[in-house]
């Protein structure tokens, strides 16, 4: 039950940080950098097609999520389980690129930030993301792993108030504030679980019957008539 609470707390939070700005909460002074945003009527020209296009980036997300929790049943090795994940997406992904930009030169990289960013995006968050997060879900489950997505959120809007002089609004320090707790809680709620499956582990454990020393080994031994016939032996003083 804390963790359905938890879980609906953190989708409040991260519907408060996208529907509410509120007021303008200047904790870093910009230098006056100020980016603006494109204009009303380019916003709305793809709406339909990005909200299409963000719902189904959510249901692959969790859909991923699930499978990769199946496949570590079957196959426990998050390593290996890590690196066919990003040779697969690297041949779909060099797949769609060769279809959709057909200009060669825009695969060129060359000794700058396009590096750095193809650099960081493969090692981190492609290999070691998809490696703890098997580990995690090996160990806790997809529901405790998808439950710090939103966190996301805030630290996008904390870097990028910081790094990038963006205003930061009333309603994304309330949103991240809800997050937090529905996090709180939803951890609580599967430490909780866990307590519980360790209790039920060794209530449900067999008692093991105490065995005497002095007790005396039967045994059957077959007749050359067929006949059964029961025969004491008698166990040892020493018991090695």
């Amino acid at each position: 039950m804390a963790k359905i609470i938890g879980t609906a707390i953190t989708v409040m939070g991260a519907m408060v940080m996208t529907l509410y700005k509120g007021p303008i909460i200047d904790f870093v002074k910009s230098g006056g950098a100020i980016h603006h945003g494109t204009t009303t009527e380019s916003a709305d020209k793809h709406r339909v097609a990005g909200t299409i296009m963000l719902l189904g980036s959510v249901f692959c997300g969790s859909s991923f999520f699930i499978l990769q929790s199946f496949t570590l049943k079957k196959y426990p090795a998050e390593l290996s389980l890590t690196a066919w994940i990003c040779f697969m997406g690297m041949l779909e992904g060099a797949g769609v690129s060769l279809v959709m930009v057909r200009d060669l030169s825009a695969w060129k990289i060359g000794w700058d930030s396009r590096l750095l960013a193809a650099t960081y995006s493969g090692i981190v968050c492609s290999g070691i993301t998809y490696y703890v997060q098997g580990v995690v879900i090996r160990e806790r489950g997809p529901v405790f792993v998808t439950s710090f997505s939103p966190l996301c959120m805030i630290i996008t809007a904390a870097l990028g108030a910081i790094i990038l002089a963006e205003k930061l609004h009333l309603g994304s320090i309330l949103g991240a504030i809800i997050i937090v707790l529905g996090l709180y809680t939803v951890v609580w709620g599967k430490s909780k679980d866990g307590k519980n499956t360790e209790t039920d582990d060794k209530s449900n454990g067999l008692q093991e019957l105490p065995v005497k020393n002095n007790a005396k080994a039967i045994s059957v031994d077959v007749g050359i008539d067929g006949s059964d016939k029961i025969v004491n032996i008698p166990t040892s003083k020493n018991p090695f």
